[in-house]
């Protein structure tokens, strides 16, 4: 899946947006990829002369990776009325540092799927080492 249909799944924009394309999407599960590159403005004061993504951005790039699989449960005509709402993110863990160059791919697997409440498990990695990891609590609103 590419950019436009991820911006079609997705309200985030530009800068904002941290997932740059789905290689696979299932019921349960996503596999989706943000490359990172030198010029994301966050770099510019994280950290000078030594560049390192941000934990939380990678936090945000598993979450809107799982908002991705959450909205494909919906028809197109009605994600433009959803927005998925991150209610809570536990056992997060960093184990390396992304930094310019790296290409994080960002896997989640739904745990529960039912009512008003969703959990997913996230694994962020570079190659096959985990740079993040942590499970996401989520609901679905009516924008």
């Amino acid at each position: 899946m590419d950019i436009k249909e991820i911006m079609d799944r997705l309200p985030h924009r530009y800068p904002f947006l941290l997932v740059d394309r789905i290689l696979k999407i299932g019921e349960e599960r996503i596999v989706a990829i943000k490359c990172v590159t030198y010029n994301e403005p966050f770099f510019q004061g994280h950290f000078p002369g030594s560049p390192v993504m941000p934990g939380v951005l990678q936090v945000e790039a598993l979450a809107q990776a799982g908002g991705a699989l959450l909205f494909s449960k919906f028809p197109p005509e009605t994600r433009e009325h959803k927005l998925v709402y991150f209610v809570a993110i536990d056992e997060v863990r960093f184990r390396r540092p992304v930094i310019p160059g790296d290409v994080l791919t960002l896997e989640l697997a739904l745990l529960r799927f039912g009512g008003r409440i969703i959990k997913m498990k996230g694994v962020a990695k570079v190659g096959n080492e985990v740079a993040c990891e942590g499970v996401f609590t989520a609901t679905i609103v009516d924008r």
